[in-house]
């Protein structure tokens, strides 16, 4: 493998155009590939086309310095780093298109000698399919293991928090599994370019899976913290002070509960674990399903609320899957909403979130459900219903909500009530 200075970034959402990014202002001559036109000629411009904290300096500098470009066509490069989508199919299975999709769109590029890595979300076995597909494209190719032309084959799975995505690409710890040692070594020596943390050799499927299983620990964890404010809402008692309580003890550390889980990790991978295999994955299962239900129990809260009124007004606070983002992917708010919309027909939804500039496609179509500023949604409301815990949201007055019906998924308001 030769050194690298060329790489191409296939796909450029929330991690493609960072990683693109990062390699590019530590020297890296970098193009980024994507099928949307609208995010490619963005990055041209030197802009980002979502909100990530200091990634549009990274963007604009690379671009600037003509380190960094994009295309809607993939180069020739000395190595490829495939950061596409990895969505669930109807059964909870992966849905590897978007990686068959890039594998056939590199092999034709290949020269021989080329590091391919796989940075997307996806089980076992993932990597070893992205090979047999660019081989069998290119049986040309399909050299020795030890031969200098042979194409590397290497997965490296992203471990950062949208947010934090600027930080965390440098200083966390990266795990780097190779299809052979070699490959593992070498996609070991392109990270290290810009990564600060320890990097972790290892098989590529046991890399694959590591992702799978961080992300399903906390999927667990966060399960239990939303069945104990279900259980706890039936007995009357306040959940946060019950979990307060209890991590007081020196070897217990309850998560936060909330209105579901999203994003576009912990709401998908622990079904990627269920679907390789589902007889022995059955506490993984159980979590999604716990996890998935209380979006439902939400919004039978907000239905029972509105009850008494003929008209009802609900001011829905947030429909990023976390705090203080854009990133609405497997949003439990943005489902909340949706339902809300359709249930409650004589009533109207006042949408706030301030990262929020337009309602996601499957909120079109819903004419009782609206994008207002904040302080205006709450202000006509009868029903507050806080989905998110924007920082913004703490500009909130609680003096407002002293005659409003409240309805509290994240514990926001509780110590400003007391």
């Amino acid at each position: 493998m030769n050194t690298v200075r060329t790489v191409a970034v296939i796909g450029l959402g929330y991690i493609g155009l960072p990683t693109a990014a990062i390699l590019a202002t530590n020297g890296i001559t970098v193009v980024g590939v994507d099928v949307n036109q609208k995010t490619v000629d963005a990055v041209n411009r030197g802009e980002v086309p979502f909100v990530e904290p200091d990634l549009g300096i990274h963007v604009a500098g690379a671009v600037s310095q003509g380190r960094l470009s994009a295309a809607t066509i993939t180069p020739p490069a000395d190595a490829y780093i495939v950061a596409v989508p990895t969505p669930f199919l109807s059964d909870r299975s992966a849905d590897l298109s978007f990686i068959e999709a890039a594998g056939r769109n590199i092999a034709p590029q290949l020269r021989g000698g080329e590091l391919i890595i796989l940075e997307s979300t996806s089980p076992p076995g993932s990597t070893e399919l992205l090979r047999d597909l660019i081989l069998g494209e290119r049986p040309d190719l399909a050299t020795f293991e030890d031969d200098e032309q042979s194409v590397l084959f290497a997965h490296c799975p992203e471990r950062v928090l949208p947010g934090r995505i600027m930080i965390e690409l440098v200083t966390n710890d990266r795990i780097v599994g190779g299809l052979t040692t070699r490959a593992a070594e070498a996609a070991g020596a392109l990270y290290s370019v810009f990564c600060q943390g320890a990097i972790h050799l290892t098989d590529a499927a046991t890399a694959e899976m590591a992702k799978l299983v961080e992300n399903a620990y906390r999927d667990v964890n966060i399960a239990f913290a939303n069945e104990l404010s279900v259980i706890s809402g039936t007995l009357g008692i306040d959940v946060w002070e019950l979990i307060e309580l209890a991590n007081h003890h020196p070897r217990v550390n309850i998560l936060q509960p909330g209105p579901g889980v999203g994003g576009h990790c912990i709401a998908v991978d622990p079904w990627f674990i269920v679907a390789a295999d589902r007889d022995n994955s059955r506490l993984i299962q159980k979590a999604r399903e716990v996890n998935d239900s209380k979006p439902n129990r939400v919004v039978r809260d907000v239905l029972e609320a509105a009850g008494s009124y003929s008209s009802p007004k609900v001011a829905a606070l947030g429909l990023a899957f976390k705090a203080n983002i854009d990133d609405m992917r497997e949003s439990p708010a943005v489902e909340i909403v949706n339902q809300l919309g359709r249930e409650l027909s004589g009533g109207t939804i006042l949408v706030g979130d301030p990262h929020v500039e337009s309602l996601p496609a499957v909120l079109h179509g819903l004419e009782n459900v609206r994008l207002t500023e904040t302080h205006a949604a709450v202000a006509e409301s009868d029903i507050v219903l806080l989905l998110v815990d924007h920082d913004m949201f703490r500009e909130i007055d609680t003096a407002l909500l002293g005659n409003k019906k409240v309805v509290d998924t994240r514990g926001f308001w509780r110590h400003k009530a007391d």
